[in-house]
């Protein structure tokens, strides 16, 4: 991402979301404020059923953002019902949860971390599409590269007394691998008992066949041209390793194939994730 600009990769991100509200049915994730936060040029363009909404490559990338959603809207409801009234989601990007929040009357407090052009450009979509902005969210700017993550929250309101729960999508990955370990070493050692943590990231391109490593290069030229390239893979046994070494006391893989089982079975439009997507649970 350029220094000072906003990332691109949230918005298409957003209109992958969206698009799964329009084209896809069943629905693995049901986002009744998608298609507001992408505007109506956005949503237009959606409906108009341009031929890329079609490829294989965006149904493999569609189908992994919505079930990653799922995924961790899934694990939200269970900290909750744990008791945990605390939710942060790192590199919140368009997401919309805040805005759609049904467990704010039960006292669940949204922080939304991301880098501060972002966040900027986020608050002038809320307004333009007039989404209200509740006082259960709390937005908290930060350069993951630069900053402390435990400062960010803290002047945002957030209690380091209290467990919560932590989503942390799309962002992984442009991260250095030491960076990813850091921020996951002061969840661990901040972080009361009981808090938990789902981020999703990418498996190394050598460990698939020539045609995914082909189709994987074509994806990552694009996001190298627009300035926000993949920078780190990780293996998810070693990744599980490092996990419960830094204090994790569970540390579970949710990989591909589990996904497409658990939300993309018997489908008549095919729509499944491809190879490279996986998500890390991890609880302290």
């Amino acid at each position: 991402m350029k220094p000072g600009s906003h990332s691109l990769t949230a918005y298409h991100v957003a209109m992958m979301r969206a698009a799964h509200q329009v084209l896809d049915t069943p629905k693995v994730f049901d986002d009744p404020i998608a298609l507001r936060i992408v505007g109506s040029r956005g949503a237009s363009e959606i409906r108009s059923g341009k031929r890329r909404f079609k490829t294989r490559l965006h149904g493999y990338l569609r189908a992994i953002v919505v079930a990653r959603s799922r995924i961790v809207e899934d694990e939200l409801t269970a900290a909750v019902r744990r008791g945990v009234r605390q939710y942060v989601v790192l590199g919140a990007g368009l997401d919309t949860f805040a805005y759609r929040n049904p467990y704010a009357a039960s006292g669940l407090r949204v922080f939304e971390v991301d880098y501060p052009a972002t966040q900027a450009w986020k608050r002038q979509l809320l307004a333009a599409e007039k989404i209200c902005v509740p006082d259960t969210v709390s937005f908290a700017p930060i350069d993951f590269e630069s900053q402390s993550l435990a400062d960010a929250l803290r002047k945002a309101g957030f209690s380091t007394d209290e467990p919560c729960f932590i989503s942390w999508l799309g962002v992984s990955m442009y991260l250095s691998r030491e960076t990813l370990l850091a921020t996951m070493k002061i969840i661990a050692s901040s972080a009361p008992t009981g808090s938990a943590i789902v981020f999703d990231y990418v498996i190394p391109p050598s460990t698939q066949n020539i045609l995914r490593r082909l189709a994987f290069r074509a994806l990552a030229h694009r996001l190298a041209r627009i300035g926000e390239p993949w920078v780190s893979f990780f293996d998810p046994g070693s990744l599980t390793m490092d996990l419960k070494a830094i204090g994790f006391s569970i540390a579970e893989d949710i990989g591909p194939e589990e996904i497409n089982s658990r939300f993309f079975r018997d489908r008549a439009d095919n729509l499944m994730v491809g190879s490279f997507g996986h998500l890390m649970k991890a609880q302290l």
